[in-house]
């Protein structure tokens, strides 16, 4: 294992152990497996309580005592990913890592994300160790089969990282530096397509110290980050390694951070990324992990794995993480200002929302409705000129069409489509030809009809949309259901959630800038509503006005968590931003968060989704995509109703939020989780892949 540098300080959560004692700690193991079943505690205790040198000395007693091989039993006495943690923890660094490079190219396919995770990461010294390790464990050339697996210019750097040579001398040439910015310029910005080999000769080979300064230098002159000159030039599994390469250059520990968030972020836990990391860096940086995590994401990486993971293998990790840094009395100046310039940049930021359907140049409605006409009469149906003339003009335009088709034919287009086409692509089509506040009508109809309440459409729609688009729905859900919509919210939810509905749906929310005074105010009532076991004690004495809340007898909370929802309901989304900053101000926690943290049920995620909304609402659509086609089975539902109510309002903006957070496309992921013609019409709704 590489130690840190003389004189460094140790940043690892594990440390040796004091009074350690090899042969009692492998009879205390070898008493933990004996008999039926395992005493899995001890096992998780003994071994998380110990580093990696003192385990393998705990492994060569173990086999001096009993002729047995600890690694064996442990696999034979454990299961599942609480088997994977245990035997990972047990293996030295480098083998542990052989063998994930291993399990990567084995078989069909390869788990480039694996490859590109260890190889961007280690130092020279790891580099070596790895490939003797891969060599001793299974007969064979690292080098070789990395090359037998892979291809093109993602192989190539792998390649050179491999050898382990990276330049170590911190002494750094400011004539080098500008050389090495004006090769990348010209290797890229400057060329007709992309000179890749000099892109993998610099970043492959200069020191970290020496890259720090020309990834500054890269910017000043050029006045992009070098990330973005990557993304623009370079493409696929290579683009991502290059990526890799320039965050762990940047930090490493803020690498892993990065990556341990997103494999337990949404639906499913990709339990492989979680464990490999857990298990190599606790020893080197996880204290630096652990701070970065809490700064960057509001929240501590062991809350997040206590959330995400359950059993003994939760209780491992959270060993292995070392402590909760949201547990009572920590408090966070660096991760509250985070949050702070995230509501700050959200408040000054003007983003242009932008649709991917828009209006249909020498738009024809004649033409158009005689085709859709020729392609459902007869026998059989031309599913294709359906879904590229209705995904290809505007709502507007779709209503001529109709007005048209009528005029021609005599005729209903809908239900003519309804008679046609079937199933997903019905749903999505017969949403795209409906006006988008009858559309927004029926989803809430259908939302509270039948068994049951579908509670997240209610909060999606409800907490998304403007005044105008709310006044708008009222009116459609009347004329088409001839009922208003407060009395059917009135009869199918109850409590503080349908109050919350109701609130909103007025469409009464204030549409003025911020009143600092007023924030504070606002901030006050949701710092005191919101109280929970580790609000700071530092918060200021309150005055004048914010006293007479402060001074709200504790045992009637009625009149605040009245204001707090009216809060949250009507003022504006300038001031609902200037409200959270001053809440971080008076608490150290994002106002998100703390909802998360201290509520529960649909009240919770009504708040929350009108939280996300103010923050950033194209997000909070890109989240909501991703979660419906994570994991097993699609949410088609979700699917399409957000692809149908946001094709022509911000989907541009979604899609760039998506691929942002998730490393992948929206065309992608649809591809991926959709097929046949709902595949296509999703796919021309999406309007091109990113």
């Amino acid at each position: 294992m590489a130690k840190p540098a003389q004189g460094a300080k140790y940043r690892g959560s594990i440390h040796d152990f004091p009074g350690f004692d090899p042969n009692q700690d492998a009879e205390a193991l070898y008493t933990a497996m004996k008999g039926f079943g395992s005493d899995k505690e001890a096992i998780l205790d003994i071994i998380t309580s110990r580093s990696n040198r003192q385990r393998q000395e705990v492994c060569q007693s173990y086999k001096s005592l009993y002729g047995k091989d600890l690694i064996a039993d442990l696999k034979y006495e454990l299961t599942g990913k609480f088997e994977r943690l245990i035997v990972g923890l047990m293996r030295p660094p480098a083998y542990c890592d052989a063998k994930e490079i291993k399990d990567a190219i084995s078989g069909i396919g390869t788990d480039e994300k694996c490859l590109i995770e260890i190889l961007a990461s280690r130092t020279n010294e790891q580099m070596h160790q790895l490939v003797a390790a891969y060599k001793d464990a299974y007969e064979r050339d690292l080098e070789a089969d990395i090359i037998g697996d892979t291809s093109g210019h993602f192989q190539k750097m792998l390649v050179v990282l491999l050898q382990g040579t990276r330049e170590e001398d911190d002494v750094v040439s400011e004539d080098l530096v500008q050389q090495d910015v004006q090769d990348l310029y010209e290797a890229g910005e400057l060329k007709w397509g992309t000179d890749e080999a000099q892109f993998i000769y610099i970043l492959g080979n200069r020191s970290k110290q020496h890259l720090r300064l020309v990834f500054d230098e890269y910017l000043k002159t050029t006045g992009k980050p070098i990330e973005a000159s990557i993304r623009g030039e370079l493409s696929g599994d290579f683009e991502k390694l290059m990526l890799a390469v320039v965050k762990c250059i940047r930090s490493t520990p803020e690498y892993f951070a990065e990556r341990l968030f997103k494999a337990m972020k949404g639906l499913g836990t990709r339990d492989n990324t979680l464990i490999r990391i857990m298990v190599s860096r606790s020893e080197l940086d996880m204290l630096d992990i652990r701070e970065i995590f809490r700064t960057k994401y509001e929240k501590s990486l062991y809350s997040m794995i206590k959330n995400d993971t359950s059993g003994e293998y939760k209780k491992t990790l959270l060993k292995l993480s070392g402590g909760d840094d949201d547990a009572a009395g920590q408090f966070f100046p660096e991760a509250a200002q985070v949050a702070y310039q995230m509501w700050e940049l959200s408040a000054v930021a003007r983003v242009e929302l932008k649709g991917t359907v828009r209006p249909a140049n020498d738009f024809n409605p004649d033409a158009d409705a005689k085709a859709l006409r020729k392609a459902m009469k007869g026998l059989g149906t031309d599913e294709d000129t359906i879904i590229d003339i209705i995904t290809h003009r505007s709502n507007v335009q779709r209503q001529q069409i109709r007005q048209t088709f009528k005029s021609h034919f005599g005729r209903d287009l809908m239900t003519d489509l309804k008679s046609e086409i079937s199933g997903d692509l019905a749903r999505l089509i017969l949403g795209l030809m409906m006006p988008p506040a009858h559309y927004d009508a029926k989803q809430l109809k259908k939302a509270m009809e039948g068994a049951g309440t579908d509670e997240k459409a209610l909060i999606e729609i409800l907490a998304t949309r403007t005044n105008a688009e709310i006044r708008a729905i009222n009116e459609a859900y009347k004329e088409d259901y001839h009922k208003s919509l407060e009395d059917a919210l009135s009869s199918d939810t109850s409590g503080h959630f349908r109050r919350i509905l109701i609130s909103l749906a007025t469409g009464h929310r204030e549409e003025g800038g911020e009143n600092l005074d007023q924030a504070r105010e606002d901030a006050q009532v949701a710092a005191e509503i919101l109280a929970f076991s580790c609000l700071p004690s530092q918060i200021l004495a309150p005055t004048g006005a914010l006293q007479e809340i402060a001074d709200t007898p504790s045992g009637d909370k009625t009149s605040l968590e009245t204001r707090f929802m009216t809060i949250l309901c009507t003022r504006s989304y300038p001031h609902l931003r200037r409200v959270f900053q001053e809440f971080i101000k008076m608490t150290n926690y994002d106002v998100e968060h703390t909802i998360k943290k201290e509520m529960s049920g649909d009240v919770r995620d009504a708040f929350v989704a009108i939280v996300q909304s103010v923050k950033n609402k194209p997000l909070f659509f890109a989240d909501k995509l991703y979660k419906s086609m994570k994991g097993a089975g699609t949410d088609e539902k979700t699917l399409t109703r957000i692809m149908v109510s946001r094709s022509e309002i911000d989907l541009l903006n979604i899609r760039r939020e998506f691929i942002e957070k998730y490393d992948k496309s929206l065309h992608q992921a649809i591809e991926g989780d959709t097929s046949g013609d709902f595949l296509k019409a999703l796919l021309a709704l999406c309007g091109g892949e990113d």
